[in-house]
């Protein structure tokens, strides 16, 4: 049974040193709270960091064989348990079960096997001359991990961080505790040594700002939205401790005159409404000739009028509900917004899905004609919404298309490859898809430009995140 009410600290399971605190997890899809988990305080993080300092001393000088048999026997672990993550995932969030079997499960395991690979090959050491450079664990470093994808955050940054001899203190959110309990399970079952992984659940202002103001924190690691990513870099700098941050998108989808127009509307529709539109690389704005604006709206709505938004557990259900109430405002005022400002409205609208009475449903929703001045093509909404809009000058795609605070990813739809090529090298993202979707990889590297974050998760360069560089010079 998962232990709700306790934290993970130096190996073991443990009361909160400040009881009594505690908050609801909220089934979405009901809006009844299923169980409570106990909040943390700063107190606590003073213990989780006090136990992941002293395991530095003897975890960060373990050889690579040693990590590379403990991913492996965590690998195994996570294997057994997947089926179980799923579920959580998909009570405490709203995914549809076989997507949360299946991607969000799938995905935190992807990150353990990659990582175990980039190990199993990666330079720490390489002569130049007289010099040696010698990369090095950068110490105990805290995670600050978001909802819309649990298992996928938690297992990009702890996986790297373990296998480059770190140690590290996790917060995951408090709307998706259980899936992270579970992980913590998994990590006891094979072995961590005692510290090496600390876990306690609380509130961002809370228990996320005792962690990046920590001075025994060497490393901060967030992810969510800029405006706490923000924060937590104010926070982190009198202590001048590294920080890593993927934050939010509002990526483009551009489709240029001769693309496969049903291809490329469809794909793009559908990939904005997977997990209900709550993902920060989804393509929210999709851009696309002037001539062809009435075709595009036509393709994108027959495609969310047959996205059905129904129970997670369900057959036939097609996207659940978002995260929560606060959430489902948010969503619900922005598509207001777009309506107000005088975007065309094409599909879905404000209110609830039709036959749901219950629930943080949101109706799939296209919006046609919109400009960039609109509200809904400048913040990310966060939720199954997509701003059409129209440009009718080729030389000035890279603009628009870079015409956003954020730089996460874009995609480009052309049936000539070397203007794709160019488009690409002009578009400020740290992923550019081209005739497709790639919805998970966890080989390439994957983060942002401008206001979407620094530094980059996933494939090898995930695992330079987490060392420090230092040259050794031998004189002769």
């Amino acid at each position: 049974m998962v232990n709700r009410m306790q934290f993970y600290i130096d190996g073991a399971w443990v009361d909160p040193v400040v009881k009594g605190k505690s908050t609801p997890v909220v089934n979405p899809a009901t809006e009844e709270a299923m169980y409570e988990i106990a909040l943390g305080s700063k107190a606590d993080v003073d213990k989780a960091v006090a136990a992941a300092k002293r395991a530095f001393e003897t975890y960060s000088k373990t050889s690579r064989e040693e990590r590379i048999a403990l991913l492996t026997r965590i690998v195994e672990v996570y294997k057994g348990r997947m089926k179980e993550i799923g579920a959580a995932v998909s009570d405490e969030m709203g995914a549809p079960l076989p997507m949360a079997e299946k991607l969000q499960a799938g995905a935190g395991l992807g990150h353990l096997m990659n990582t175990l690979e980039v190990l199993k090959k990666y330079e720490f050491e390489e002569t130049m001359g007289t010099a040696v450079i010698v990369r090095e664990p950068v110490g105990v470093v805290g995670m600050i991990t978001p909802w819309n994808w649990p298992l996928n955050q938690i297992a990009c940054k702890v996986a790297p961080a373990l296998a480059a001899g770190c140690t590290m203190i996790l917060k995951p959110s408090e709307f998706t505790p259980t899936s992270a309990l579970i992980f913590a399970e998994i990590l006891h079952e094979a072995g961590v040594p005692k510290g090496v992984f600390n876990l306690l659940n609380g509130l961002g202002p809370e228990v996320g700002a005792a962690m990046s103001e920590h001075p025994d924190i060497d490393m901060i690691s967030f992810t969510g939205s800029t405006r706490a990513g923000v924060d937590v870099a104010k926070r982190a700098a009198p202590t001048v401790k590294r920080v890593s941050q993927e934050l939010g998108g509002k990526s483009p989808n551009v489709i240029l005159e001769g693309a496969d127009l049903a291809k490329a509307v469809t794909g793009g529709v559908m990939h904005m409404f997977n997990n209900s539109g709550q993902s920060c690389n989804a393509p929210s704005r999709m851009i696309v000739p002037l001539s062809r604006m009435k075709e595009v709206a036509a393709i994108a709505k027959g495609v969310a009028d047959k996205t059905k938004a129904g129970d997670p557990r369900a057959d036939g259900t097609t996207i659940g509900p978002v995260v929560n109430r606060g959430q489902w405002d948010k969503i619900q005022a922005l598509i207001q917004k777009g309506i107000d400002e005088g975007a065309t409205l094409v599909a879905g609208g404000p209110g609830l899905p039709e036959g749901v009475n219950k629930g943080f449903y949101v109706r799939p929703t296209i919006f046609a004609d919109v400009t960039n001045d609109m509200t809904i093509a400048r913040e990310e909404i966060f939720g199954p919404v997509i701003a059409a809009m129209p440009f009718d000058d080729v030389d000035d795609l890279a603009r628009q298309a870079n015409d956003s605070h954020y730089g996460l990813a874009a995609v480009v739809w052309t049936r000539d490859i070397s203007k794709a090529h160019q488009l690409a090298s002009k578009i400020k993202a740290g992923t550019v898809h081209v005739n497709a979707y790639h919805v998970f990889s966890a080989e390439l590297p994957f983060g942002g430009f401008k206001q979407s974050g620094w530094g980059r998760e996933m494939g090898e360069e995930v695992l330079s995140n987490y060392l420090e560089t230092k040259t050794v010079i031998v004189g002769l």
